[in-house]
């Protein structure tokens, strides 16, 4: 009775999760609870989730995966790979390559998070169709995620749970590295020559419509910085979305018509004219610093800044008064760095802009900004530009020093990769890498929710007999072949983790391929491998990855477009893994 009862609610929970009317956290919570209730489960395997050590080691990579991004290590390493595409195929490649290579040393959710930006920019100033990028670096960071126990959550669960009942045959850091190299190379192979067919070419929809609010920003070289000494083409400077450089002044010398080829000096002044959102970028890029910040100087550290866009009221009282006698700074403790007003560009410096209702001031403030500021009658309107953190871009070697150093603490069997991941996080907050509450804003509580749930439900499969009656089944199916066992156990877990969480696909089929492998009489380790591999390959639908889910939007996606590409890669991803997999890890 327990047994159909789990299945039950599986059957129901699977449902809810593929309905999308409901977060899947809550889904599962829900699901467990009702198991509680009626006896199915314990409180011990209610709570086994939460006491996982991969459930913990993730929620500490999530802090490490935010000191790289707010040290710029990660913009860094894309842009430096990134490069100059010359056709559609060489620009997927270089999505593709580093962000396999990324996401084998850090969870694939925040690498795929950090680089869609980059990427959504970067195909606007080459005219890259972004929806032929999107879904080439989400499938990137997913079979990138399978080639170390690290570059998923899916992999250190499962490994948390073979180490619990099968110590001898838990797997260190890169032996799936084994299968996953192979599994990459196809991959990219796959995508790049089969994407004209399989993807749409579709542009942004955004890319359609104009900002009507445009800033004029001047920006200096700072001195023994990146950049200085490069062309503007070389600097990245010549494409910049929604941005354009409307003249240098060097030395008093103006030059009016920026050539592609311009070499930039340090203490060169750059005059750019463009949206709220290119302002952003633009002040993200090492080695430049807005002229009026410096002017300016504020009271809060630069770590604490971000960028705030107000509207000047009736009841402003420096109406009418230039900036330069309006006393900003003092009043309100801002610099104002750029002014728009109803789509004109103002031409002359910000200090001699007389001051009118109406205006959009972009200011460059402290944090607080917003919360003390946000009721004044000064302003009509108060909002803070999303991502606008200055970047601490002086910390970025330190946070791809500390990356390799806990790599190579559990690569060397030093460290358990929780432990060496706990070392790093804390290092990163002790370094200025990332702060306090950037990292506690980092993790991602309904991921692990998530992943607390789908280990409870995995032990009600196997208390209640479920799992097992499956494996039977699916032994009657396979017959005695463990190959053919391999592939059922493959052909089950991706069709699952196509329509729900892979996470959660994966730990609820983990007491079926265990079962399955006593009943056989084989090792465990090539149905664990094999059920992290098929559990990773959600290619064919956008809500069996969260990675899939993150680029649907960006990538101006429909429903389709991913069984399109796929089924075909699943099957492919497939036949080599059942094929390769017992011949690297054997049955006997």
């Amino acid at each position: 009775m327990d047994a159909w009862l789990t299945l039950f609610s599986m059957l129901v929970c699977f449902a809810g999760l593929v309905s999308s009317r409901w977060q899947p956290e809550i889904v599962l919570m829900v699901t467990v609870f009702f198991l509680l209730f009626t006896n199915v489960i314990g409180v011990s395997q209610v709570l086994s989730g939460f006491s996982n050590e991969g459930m913990a080691t993730v929620a500490v990579l999530y802090v490490v995966a935010a000191g790289l991004t707010h040290s710029g290590a990660v913009s860094w390493l894309s842009q430096s790979l990134l490069g100059k595409p010359k056709t559609l195929g060489s620009a997927q490649f270089r999505v593709m390559a580093p962000v396999a290579v990324m996401s084998s040393v850090l969870n694939n959710t925040p690498v795929v998070a950090m680089l869609i930006p980059a990427i959504s920019d970067w195909a606007k100033r080459y005219q890259l169709s972004v929806s032929q990028l999107m879904i080439p670096l989400s499938y990137a960071a997913i079979i990138g995620g399978s080639c170390t126990l690290v570059g998923t959550s899916t992999n250190l669960v499962v490994n948390g749970m073979l180490e619990d009942v099968m110590p001898e045959e838990a797997l260190q850091l890169f032996d799936l590295a084994w299968i996953g190299v192979p599994l990459v190379i196809v991959t990219i192979i796959f995508v790049t020559i089969f994407s004209r067919w399989l993807l749409p070419n579709r542009f942004q929809v955004s890319d359609r419509f104009e900002d009507t609010r445009q800033y004029l920003i001047e920006m200096r070289v700072e001195p023994y910085s990146d950049i200085a000494g490069q062309s503007i083409e070389d600097a990245g400077l010549r494409h910049l979305p929604g941005l354009f450089l409307v003249e240098i002044q060097r030395n008093g010398r103006l030059i009016p018509a920026v050539s592609p080829t311009e070499v930039l000096c340090a203490e060169d002044r750059l005059m750019f004219a463009g949206n709220v959102e290119s302002v952003v970028d633009l002040k993200k890029i090492h080695g430049l610093r807005s002229v009026e910040e410096q002017d300016y100087k504020l009271d809060a550290h630069r770590a604490d800044r971000c960028l705030v866009e107000v509207v000047i009221g009736p009841r402003f009282p420096a109406l009418g008064k230039i900036v330069r006698d309006a006393e900003f700074r003092t009043r309100y403790g801002a610099a104002i760095i750029a002014i728009a007003r109803e789509g004109e560009l103002l031409k002359q410096r910000i200090g001699d802009v007389e001051l009118k209702t109406g205006d959009t001031l972009l200011l460059e403030t402290h944090n607080r900004f917003v919360k003390q500021r946000r009721y004044v009658r000064d302003f009509l309107l108060v909002s803070e530009v999303e991502n606008s953190q200055p970047v601490r871009h002086e910390r970025r070697f330190v946070a791809l020093v500390l990356l390799l150093a806990m790599v190579v603490l559990v690569s060397t069997g030093m460290l358990r990769m929780f432990e060496a991941a706990v070392l790093v996080a804390g290092a990163m907050i002790l370094t200025g890498c990332v702060s306090m509450k950037e990292a506690k804003d980092s993790i991602k509580w309904e991921v692990l929710l998530v992943i607390a749930a789908s280990i409870a439900l995995g032990a009600a499969m196997d208390k209640s007999g479920a799992a097992g009656w499956i494996a039977d089944m699916m032994i009657s199916l396979a017959g005695t072949s463990p190959w053919a066992m391999l592939a059922a156990l493959f052909v089950l877990t991706a069709g699952f983790s196509a329509l729900i969480s892979n996470l959660a696909a994966a730990v609820l089929l983990f007491p079926v391929a265990l079962a399955s492998a006593h009943q056989l009489d084989v090792n465990v380790a090539p149905m664990a491998v094999t059920l992290m591999v098929a559990a990773s390959a959600s290619f064919s639908t956008p809500i069996g990855y969260q990675t899939n889910l993150m680029v649907y939007g960006p990538g101006n996606y429909r429903f389709g477009d991913f069984l399109k590409i796929g089924v075909p890669l699943t099957i492919l991803v497939g036949l080599i893994t059942v094929a390769l997999v017992p011949i690297i890890w054997p049955f006997r």
